[in-house]
């Protein structure tokens, strides 16, 4: 589950996020370690001047282009410097205009965008309001296959109600649908485009039509992508400070460092936490830490077998070291997490975060407690089936951490391997999550607001990956979802929060700081997980004037 769907991203590098606040001040934080001091903040320096090109490491090759099927870090990552949403979320975390220069709701029903005037697609064409209505409607179309069309579950119409008006008018009230607008949900494209490309749309051999700073050049599979600078980008404050950018894909976190290190990449997002201390003395570089919303959990996949039980959830819970498991995973940088959603989730209204979310307790760690609670449960000798893949280490090290838990408190824990790819497609495939009993996320918000990480444990959510079912649950999700005062709609959801810690549907683990390498010669990349829907590239230029 990620965390707008709790999309399990677990494949990454530097999991999770712990970060003191989204005021775009740094922030010191210290890991638990005991010497792994390092900072938080939502920029690296200024770019000094221009650039040619520059090259960035993916640590996969995406599987789509198409802004409707995007649902991992990788395509996100390339599509937010192509295509744009009517919203933007900014570095510090904040939602502000994107290609909506304003809205209105004239009541709880109706939400009513004015676009931007004189936003052209990268062909030249002007962007109006029936590419929205054709970009928005897609998404809900089942054909597509969209796994966004959960944040349209509230939505009646879209329809244009001007050459740059668009009108979307909801079943019921739903507070997060707005906000989601800065997200994938949110993305414009070309309605032309998608009709021309058609089954390619999205594919290698299909072609982008969009509005961002940078437009598709080439989409070599298997070899890299490249993006050539928007001459006529109509946002002058992030015209692109490069011509190109070109990314490259390496699996392989040791290979991926040594690019860094070689400066064969010239930078990337979600870099392998083993790789910090070598990356950090090597003068090579500098590797920062930026805001995040995620935090890795274990989300219970089966309530059919072992884990069916609480009192097994809640042992495992208490049997793991998190501690450790943040030094092996995180390489210090992290904390042990409090709940499914990180620290950095309760951005919208930061001044409630101390009180909801800073004065949970530590995470319980007590493994004679634990087999206790196994024992009472009848579950001694039960199997646990964890996935595990290579596609991080940080996968494998919790899978081991789970594995090793599990069998100090009686459980017999099996580990899954899973191969990088069949790990991606556990998370959009149900059939893919049979004979599995845990898997390990990386659950994240696009938005800043928490409650868009709780909705996917909703009753029949696309991101409830174990079919988790709580009436009370549902209705205090409800409740939340159909207040618009930000403050009240938090305070709301740490009820949310509260049944989630009791009922444990997913279990946290730890949490740490987004994380970017800059290679020498290039500065200006923001460092947060914001670089998902933020056009980042174009503010990437050269470190030295």
């Amino acid at each position: 589950m990620r965390t707008p769907r709790f999309i399990a991203l677990a494949c990454t590098a530097a999991v999770a996020a712990s970060l003191t606040a989204c005021s775009g001040a740094t922030q010191p934080q210290q890991g638990v370690s005991g010497g792994a001091d390092f900072k938080v903040s939502p920029t690296s320096p200024a770019a000094k001047g221009p650039l040619d090109s520059f090259t960035w490491s993916l640590y996969a090759e995406p599987y789509t282009l198409d802004y409707a099927l995007a649902y991992d870090y990788p395509p996100n990552t390339v599509l937010a410097n192509v295509c744009e949403q009517l919203l933007r979320v900014t570095p510090d975390l904040k939602i502000e205009p994107g290609l909506a220069v304003k809205w209105k709701r004239p009541d709880a029903r109706t939400l009513v965008y004015t676009l931007r005037p004189d936003v052209r697609f990268h062909d030249g064409t002007v962007m109006t309001a029936d590419d929205v209505v054709a970009s928005l409607k897609r998404q809900m179309d089942p054909a597509t296959g969209s796994p966004w069309g959960s944040a349209f579950k509230a939505v009646d119409t879209i329809e244009k109600t001007g050459p740059l008006e668009v009108t979307i008018r909801l079943g019921k009230a739903d507070a997060l649908f707005h906000e989601m607008l800065a997200a994938s949900p949110g993305t414009v494209v070309s309605a032309a485009s998608l009709k021309k490309e058609g089954e390619d749309y999205g594919t290698p051999k299909g072609k982008l039509n969009c509005t961002g700073p940078y437009s598709l050049e080439r989409w070599a599979q298997g070899d890299s992508i490249t993006l050539e600078k928007n001459p006529d980008y109509w946002d002058a404050k992030l015209a692109p400070k490069s011509g190109s950018v070109k990314f490259t894909f390496v699996e392989d976190a040791s290979a991926r460092a040594n690019a860094f290190l070689s400066g064969t990449a010239d930078g990337g997002y979600m870099v392998p936490s083993s790789s910090f201390a070598q990356l950090r003395g090597s003068g090579k570089g500098s590797l920062l830490f930026g805001p995040n919303t995620a935090a890795a959990d274990l989300a219970v996949t089966n309530f059919k077998g072992t884990l069916g039980d609480l009192r097994v959830r809640r042992a495992l819970s208490m049997a793991l070291d998190r501690k450790n498991i943040v030094k092996a995973a995180a390489g210090g940088v992290g904390v042990p997490a409090k709940a499914p959603a990180a620290r950095g989730a309760w951005s919208l209204v930061p001044e409630k975060t101390a009180a909801l979310y800073d004065t949970l307790p530590e995470p319980a760690y007590d493994v004679a407690g634990a087999k206790k609670l196994v024992e009472e449960a009848g579950a001694t000798g039960k199997k646990v089936v964890v996935a595990t893949s290579s596609m991080a280490p940080e996968i494998s090290v919790v899978a081991n951490a789970v594995q090793a838990a599990g069998r100090q408190i009686g459980l017999e824990v099996e580990l899954k391997p899973v191969s990088p790819d069949a790990y991606s497609n556990i998370f959009v495939d149900p059939a893919a999550r049979d004979g599995l009993d845990l898997i390990i996320t990386n659950g994240y918000d696009n938005t800043p607001d928490p409650l868009e990480f709780y909705q996917y444990l909703r009753t029949g959510d696309f991101g409830n990956y174990g079919n988790w079912s709580e009436p009370e649950y549902d209705l205090a999700f409800d409740r939340a979802n159909t207040e618009y005062d930000p403050a009240k709609r938090t305070e709301l959801t740490a009820e949310l929060q509260k049944i989630a810690l009791r009922e444990l549907p997913v279990i946290p683990v730890y949490e740490a700081p987004y994380s970017v390498f800059l290679g020498k010669r290039i500065t200006g990349a923001p460092t947060g997980i914001a670089q998902l829907y933020y056009p980042w590239a174009a503010t990437i230029g050269a470190a030295q004037s």
